[in-house]
This record gives structure tokens, sequence and C-alpha cells, in this order.
């Protein structure tokens, strides 16, 4: 999974419905890229290097997991589906006009993509938008704030600022204070409880499961470390949640976790023996009562075979002679707490079929279907 990284985009148009194309660019650049921040004012300049209609303009920060070259491929797609028609004949009327101004820090040198934009210190209609977003931002080259390289404009610039209002876009705040995001081994719970957590800005609750001593003992002989593997991922779960969820009400924070304490019981079942197990029952029902629980509780079902694929890809050593039938176990015992639990809504997502890594369709898909549990999102 990738982190996010902020690219600051210029949009513009002198073609047709021209504020329309620009929220609508808006609302692409959204489904396509990352999550539309911030927006600035909208400016409208005459058209720049060839005679036509004044142009209207604006920038966006824009937060995404794609690479800068993915990025810039997408932006075009969104230009080619609104009419554009690329010439080598220099300027031209744009229905819509997309440039990446800023990837991050980085610095690109390619026949192709130059970044940052080498014209945009040259440009009024970059410049007087992209301050309003990003005043203190530096140039990674000249080290120049946005704000100081618009002072340095000429004074006859005719850029208007306009009353016109555009909209940013991000991913919906759910209606919940705590949002359990739950699966079996290779779901993909964790990625996308990571990849929610950074878009919302919300607290994450990892299961700290490499920090388990008797993990890799117990995939090599499961009878001999079952209990005390068992024992610590009870111990270490009940503690974490403690310390992460105790205070949620109180500050009423959004918090995300990839794991319930109610796990440590399904596994238990599956791995323990039958006196093991009525032992550490016990346990675990004491230490449950005292544990918040969440306010919506996701399970993500995958199939064993594209489980066991994931799995496989993500290579961690001691998962590897995981068998198919132990998955089997572990998701019915999933199934069978969900049919039975009656203290928290819950819901089941199948997402044997979702590739919300790579592609950002299936992620907003799947953010879509988590949301529409919460009861509506805040505003």
């Amino acid at each position: 999974m990738n982190t996010l990284t902020s690219v600051y985009i210029a949009i513009g148009s002198n073609q047709g419905e021209r504020e329309r194309y620009l929220q609508s660019s808006i609302d692409e650049v959204y489904n396509k890229i990352g999550s539309v921040t911030e927006v600035s004012a909208v400016y409208e300049t005459p058209a720049w290097g060839f005679e036509g209609q004044s142009f209207l303009n604006a920038c966006l920060k824009v937060n995404t997991r794609l690479g800068a070259k993915t990025v810039l491929k997408n932006i075009q797609d969104i230009e080619t589906n609104f009419g554009r028609i690329r010439s080598k004949k220099g300027y031209q009327n744009r229905t819509l006009d997309l440039d990446i101004l800023f990837y991050g820090q980085d610095i690109i040198e390619e026949f192709y993509l130059k970044i940052p934009h080498p014209e945009l210190s040259k440009r009024d209609f970059v410049l007087y938008p992209l301050a309003d977003i990003a005043p203190q931002k530096k140039h990674p080259v000249t080290g120049e704030t946005i704000e100081l390289l618009k002072s340095k404009l000429q004074p006859e610039s005719k850029i208007t600022k306009t009353g016109i209002r555009l909209k940013p876009k991000t991913i919906p705040y759910p209606l919940v204070n705590y949002l359990c995001i739950e699966g079996n081994i290779g779901a993909g719970k964790t990625t996308f409880a990571q990849m929610l957590a950074q878009d919302l800005e919300a607290k994450l609750i990892l299961e700290r499961f490499k920090d388990n001593p008797f993990l890799p003992q117990f995939y090599k002989n499961p009878k001999r470390y079952a209990f005390p593997t068992e024992m610590s991922f009870l111990a270490d779960r009940h503690q974490q949640l403690v310390d992460d969820i105790s205070q949620l009400d109180l500050f009423a924070q959004f918090s995300v976790a990839d794991y319930d304490l109610y796990k440590s019981l399904i596994f238990a079942k599956v791995t323990l023996q039958q006196q093991e197990f009525e032992l550490y029952k016990k346990i675990f029902n004491i230490i449950y009562r005292e544990i918040p629980k969440p306010d919506l509780y996701i399970y993500f079902y995958q199939s064993t075979e594209r489980l066991l694929e994931n799995i496989k890809k993500r290579g961690r050593t001691y998962e590897q002679n995981i068998k198919s039938d132990y998955l089997e176990k572990i998701n019915q015992g999933y199934l069978n707490f969900i049919k039975n639990e009656n203290r928290f809504k819950t819901k089941i997502i199948d997402v044997t079929d979702f590739d919300f890594v790579d592609k950002r369709s299936d992620y907003l898909k799947l953010i879509d279907q988590v949301l529409n549990e919460t009861g509506g999102i805040n505003k």
C-alpha cells in the first residue's frame, strides 16, 4: 500500500459550460486520483498564447496513492472524456485543461512529464489560485514560496477573481465513533483500515501480531504452542484496546480498528483442545465484558482460494504452511459469531472480487458499502 502524497493540479476551461466543467473535473479527479481536499477561488483570465474566449482557472490540492506517471495518465484521460482534442499546433481552446504543478516535493525531468511544472512561475492564472491554497509552499527547485513567486508577476496582469465557488470532494466521514474491520487471514482488513484511517485522519488501531513471540512456533507445531499463542494474543489485544479505546466516548474521536477482541475466542476454538478452550473461554468472558464494543463491525469475506493467494503474495514465511481447512474453520467461526451477535451492528461484505489497493474505483465502492451501514455521513 502506497502512502498519501499531496499533488497540486491546475484546472482550466474556456469552452462551453466552463464552471460546470471545472466542478465535474473535481468529481473525476476524486474518482480516479484521490481526495480533493482544497480548492482555490476561481479566476478569469484572457486566453494565453492564442486568440480565444477567456479561461476560468483554479487549483486543487489532491491526496493520492498513485505515482506521478499514473496521475498524469489519469488526468489526460479525464481531459479526453471531456472532449479535449490534443494537437501539436500549440495553445488552443479547451473544454478542460489539467496540469500537475507539484507532486509532493519530487523533481521529475522526463520528456513527457516535468515536475514542478516548468511554466508555473510565469503564469498568473496558476500562481493566483495556487497562492489561495498553498501560499507558503516552497518550490522544490528554487526554494521560493508561492506567495513570493506571485509577488514577482508583472503588475499589468489582467486576472480577475470571480465569485464562483467550487466544492472539494473527499471521502465522507462516517456517523460512528468506532469502526471495526474484521476478516480472515489475508482478507485485506488491515490494508483497508490503514487506507481509511489515512484518508479520514482517523485514529488507527492495528493488531500487533508481529509482537507475538509464539506465532512462528505455533505455525510449525500448533498443538504444542496453541495455548500460549492464544493467551499471548488475548493479553496483548486486551491491553491495546483498553489503552486505545477506553477514552473514545469522552473525546468523540473516530477510530478504525482491524480487529475486535472476540476474534481471540474464534481462533482459540479452532486451535485449542477442548479442556484448554474451556479454561480460555472463562478467562475471555471476564475480559470481554469490560471492553468497549464497536459501533459497527464489518466482516470482509473472501473465498479460501483468494485468501491463499493473498497469503502467498504477502510472503510472510510463518504463514506459508496455512491450510485451506484451517481458513475455512476460522471463516465459519466468524460467521457463527456474526449470526448470534446482538450487542452491536454487524455486516458481511464479500470482497473476493475487489482490488481496492490498486483500483481506486473498487476502493470507493467498498467505502460506499461501509458508509451505507453507518446510517449516514458527517457533513
